[in-house]
């Protein structure tokens, strides 16, 4: 009796220290398994928090400001100025070419005009001027050009040579501005061949042909109204008594307007005055 209770005392101690431990095994196995998690979520955290930093610090130099961009922005670009268009040159108009015809009525208008006398010596000479029908100059405005050039500084008229005076009618002699055919038929009159570019004196006065006065020569330098004086005061020259033509005085020096100047300069200078700008009186040896 006495061991068997001593023998089932020692087994029941057993039994309840086993029953102990096993029940102390679940508290321990799930405060272990709660450190576990702990440390997983702790673990997680940082790792969350370690991947946060490490995009926001890879993220940051693309975002954040350079010290430049903020002390010194930069500023806007100036606006480029729009180029003028340069305008296109105009191309020069081309000279209107001047028709002169070859023929026309045959009839003349008279300038209905009346000038002062110019000149102070030698024989009064009036003229009027006339102008072939159905021609494009102004009769009236071809009077005031001649009345200009018998008054001009380097003319007959300025040199005591002769007085000259615009008059319609009761004229000692005319003036006749004609188409090329007309002018051939009134020279001819005369025994004159102008083979339909020439000029000519004739009894009754002197006879222009249209061609020269609109055109000029191809001989002279200077323009179609400068040729003009050449005319008149060529012409005029025969009438104030100056029969014979006169040639070139030698090479470079200025023709005589006696010199017919339209059949070749020979070597000297085409001019359109009697008189050159010292007063001296142009001449040169007589031909034929």
């Amino acid at each position: 009796m006495g061991k068997r209770g001593a023998g089932s005392r020692g087994r029941r101690r057993a039994q309840g220290r086993r029953r102990a431990r096993s029940r102390r095994r679940p508290a321990g196995r799930l405060l272990l398994l709660a450190l576990v998690l702990t440390g997983m979520t702790l673990a997680g955290g940082a790792a969350l928090g370690y991947w946060k930093d490490t995009q926001e610090a890879e993220a940051a130099p693309e975002t954040a400001p350079t010290p430049t961009q903020v002390l010194s922005p930069t500023p806007s670009p100036s606006p480029t100025p729009t180029p003028k268009a340069t305008p296109k040159p105009k191309p020069k108009p081309k000279p209107k070419k001047t028709t002169v015809p070859k023929s026309g009525r045959g009839t003349f208008t008279t300038a209905d005009s009346a000038g002062d006398e110019v000149g102070a010596g030698g024989t009064l000479r009036r003229y009027r001027v006339q102008v072939e029908d159905g021609v494009d100059i102004s009769a009236r405005e071809a009077a005031a050009e001649i009345q200009a050039i018998l008054a001009h500084p380097r003319g007959w008229a300025a040199h005591g040579r002769g007085r000259f005076q615009l008059v319609s009618e009761n004229a000692d002699f005319v003036i006749r501005i004609a188409t090329p055919d007309t002018a051939d038929r009134l020279c001819l009159a005369q025994g004159l061949n102008t083979h339909g570019e020439l000029n000519c004196e004739t009894t009754q006065g002197v006879v222009v042909n249209l061609k020269r006065w609109m055109l000029g020569s191809p001989t002279f330098s200077g323009s179609p109204a400068e040729y003009r004086h050449l005319i008149i005061n060529h012409e005029v020259g025969h009438e104030i008594g100056i029969r014979q033509h006169m040639g070139c005085p030698g090479a470079g020096r200025l023709a005589p307007v006696m010199m017919q100047q339209i059949k070749g300069l020979n070597g000297c200078r085409s001019n359109a005055y009697p008189y050159d700008e010292d007063g001296s009186y142009i001449s040169g040896p007589v031909v034929p």
